[in-house]
C-alpha cells in the first residue's frame, strides 16, 4: 500500500496500532496458557509430596494413600521413586 497524503499515513498508522495491540493481547495470552505436562515443584507439588510422604512414613500402603483420592496411582508411584531417590 502506498501512502500518498499525510491524511493516509495517520489513518494506516492507527490501523497499524490496532494491528500491534491485537497482536499484544493475544501474546499475552498465549503466555499464560497451560501446554499440559507435568507440574514443576512449585508450592502445590511440594505440599502434595510431603502430605504424601508423611502418610507414607506413617505406615500407610501406597494403595491406601491412592485411595483417598487426592492423588493418582502413577503420581504416587512418581512420588515413592522422588522419595527413594533422595533417599539414596
Amino acid at each position: 500500500m502506498t501512502v500518498k497524503t499525510l491524511e493516509e499515513a495517520r489513518k494506516r498508522i492507527k490501523e497499524l496500532e490496532k494491528e500491534v495491540a491485537a497482536l499484544k493481547a493475544e501474546n499475552e495470552e498465549l503466555r499464560g496458557r497451560n501446554f499440559g505436562g507435568r507440574r514443576k515443584h512449585d508450592e502445590k507439588w511440594t505440599a502434595a509430596y510431603n502430605d504424601f510422604i508423611a502418610k507414607y512414613e506413617g505406615g500407610k500402603s501406597l494403595m491406601e494413600i491412592v485411595a483417598e483420592g487426592e492423588i493418582s496411582r502413577r503420581t504416587a508411584y512418581r512420588y515413592l521413586e522422588y522419595y527413594k531417590s533422595l533417599k539414596r
